[in-house]
């Protein structure tokens, strides 16, 4: 559709996007006129049937957004590579990474080398991918990616502008509310390299130290909750990639509670629906119950970021019973410098988790003929692993979950349990003398590298398995939202079109026209609900033998 560029006084042709053209079609599918999608769209009925037309073609290509049409200068590879780009982009926003124009462009090129590798030698031998200026402005002007583009300092002084205007509205709340420490909680995932630890462990002083990069293969992840108190440690949610259910079986542990939710997935990503059945089964109950215990109003709060696997429409989800949990979401720039269980709790969690690993190996070996080598090959698997993190955060002191909330909650007060607690967190001093009294080689530095937070560039392959997951988790909420309404909800329509049917017919100024509109609408729409409520009254009232 040609529109008027003021500037020069000459008509330009408005390009429709593909993404926007599948929208249109999957509408008319679902029974959208011609007529409305025009409306909708702003376009003629006549380039909405010229879409329509093309509909097989359409439907049948995959490109990047934005994107308006596939010309043979553009390949597939390419599209591949900006929709995997806009994952990742997304993903380094909701760590609060500083993203520029370089580390985009560079991103872009490992993303289309990795790709590259895994195709055929013949299908993209002479294709060539700079990520220029050129591509990247096209590519931010198609994406619309202007404001997560950061430049010079300017960024990290907008963070912490967000971070203190969100302390006051998060403080209000928490005033306005009444909420208690006890009555408050946060939640966020982090990495484990379970298997790098052995590799390293497994190194005797005399050998050479090599080095083990991190691959997913080695990475379970956890998701740790608590409230501000310090005194409830909900049990945490650990997903893995292994499916394999042997060291189950062998320690016959199936039927028995295990110190974490566990899940398998391809990746160990945790996703919506995992994340969705943690909050169900795990947290919801474990904080009611804590409360009742308590003496203390069901009454609560969930603090999280918003991470693709946190959906925004959480509350919605959350069963009957547990409506009286709130939800609030950290705002995106600000989450590195709020986020409680950020501050000091991973990393004293996984001090926690070498101390009780250091030292089953120790127990493990101690007096037997078992070396440690010999002992990560055969005896250590998840089952293990599971016990050992159960140790680890069980120990967590609650003055350190209590002091995750200062830089949030201003006024929030330790537990008792926080004042009395002798307990504390190991040293990487005292972790590294610990591993050198079981003849291990290593270092502050190894240590230090286990610690850091899951911050690492996501690989190409784990973007692929995050594009995936967020397909599955769209296809899931389509068929949510055709799923039979409930008869509830069809006496609330009915009863509300009732009103406003008598209020326009009475305030009109066209009784007429109003009478007209009125019975097409019901005729059209509103007899459709009639009718699903008639059926289930007969079908109550005269119910089969």
């Amino acid at each position: 559709m040609p529109k008027l560029n003021k500037e020069t006084g000459k008509f330009t042709r408005i390009k429709i996007p593909i993404e926007m053209k599948k929208q249109i079609i999957e509408k008319r599918e679902n029974g959208v006129s011609v007529i409305k999608l025009a409306r909708e769209y702003n376009r003629t009925t006549s380039t909405i049937c010229s879409i329509l037309k093309d509909k097989e073609k359409l439907k049948a290509l995959t490109v990047s957004k934005g994107v308006s049409r596939r010309s043979e200068k553009r390949s597939q590879v390419i599209d591949d590579v900006e929709r995997l780009l806009l994952i990742w982009i997304n993903e380094k926003q909701q760590q609060g990474g500083n993203i520029t124009q370089c580390s985009i462009c560079e991103k872009a090129k490992r993303i289309f080398n990795d790709i590259v590798e895994d195709l055929p030698s013949s299908s993209t031998s002479t294709e060539v991918f700079k990520a220029s200026n050129g591509w990247f402005e096209r590519f931010k002007k198609r994406t619309g990616i202007y404001n997560v583009i950061r430049h010079g300092e300017g960024a990290g002084g907008s963070n912490v502008k967000a971070a203190n205007d969100f302390v006051k509205i998060f403080n209000d709340l928490v005033h306005t509310g009444g909420y208690l420490p006890q009555q408050i909680f946060s939640c966020n995932e982090t990495g484990l390299f379970w298997k790098k630890i052995s590799n390293i462990a497994c190194l005797t002083a005399e050998q050479k130290h090599p080095q083990h990069p991190k691959s997913m293969k080695d990475r379970l992840t956890l998701l740790l909750c608590a409230n501000a108190s310090g005194d409830l440690k909900i049990k945490p949610l650990l997903v893995d990639q292994s499916d394999n259910s042997k060291p189950f079986k062998s320690n016959k542990v199936q039927n028995l509670p295990l110190n974490v939710m566990w899940r398998s997935r391809k990746k160990a990503l945790i996703t919506r629906d995992t994340f969705v059945d943690w909050i169900r089964h795990t947290f919801c109950p474990s904080v009611k119950t804590y409360l009742l215990e308590n003496n203390l109003p069901l009454h609560a709060l969930l603090v999280m970021d918003n991470a693709p696997c946190h959906p925004q429409n959480l509350q919605d989800l959350l069963p009957e019973e547990f409506k009286f949990i709130r939800v609030q979401f950290l705002p995106c720039t600000a989450t590195p410098l709020l986020q409680p269980i950020d501050h000091q709790v991973k990393s004293n969690f996984k001090k926690l988790y070498m101390k009780e690993l250091f030292q089953h190996c120790f127990d493990a070996t101690e007096g037997t003929s078992l070396s440690l080598e010999e002992f990560w090959k055969h005896h250590f698997h998840v089952v293990t692993c599971i016990k050992i993190i159960g140790k680890a955060w069980n120990g967590v002191t609650a003055r350190t979950l209590n002091a995750g909330w200062k830089k949030l909650w201003t006024d929030v007060e330790c537990s008792e349990s926080a004042h009395i607690s002798t307990s504390r967190e190991p040293t990487v001093d005292e972790l590294v003398s610990l591993a050198s009294c079981l003849g291990l080689d290593i270092e502050n530095k190894d240590i230090e590298d286990l610690l850091a937070e899951h911050l690492e560039d996501p690989s190409t392959e784990e973007l692929k398995e995050l594009q995936k997951a967020e397909g599955q988790e769209i296809a899931s909420e389509v068929v949510e939202k055709r799923s039979p309404p409930s008869t509830e909800d069809i006496l609330q329509v009915l009863q509300a079109w009732d009103t406003v049917s008598s209020y326009v017919i009475q305030h009109h100024p066209d009784e007429a026209v109003a009478l007209q509109l009125n019975d097409a609408y019901e005729a059209n729409a509103i007899s459709h609900f009639r009718c699903i409520l008639q059926q289930r009254q007969n079908l109550f009232t005269n119910p089969k033998s």
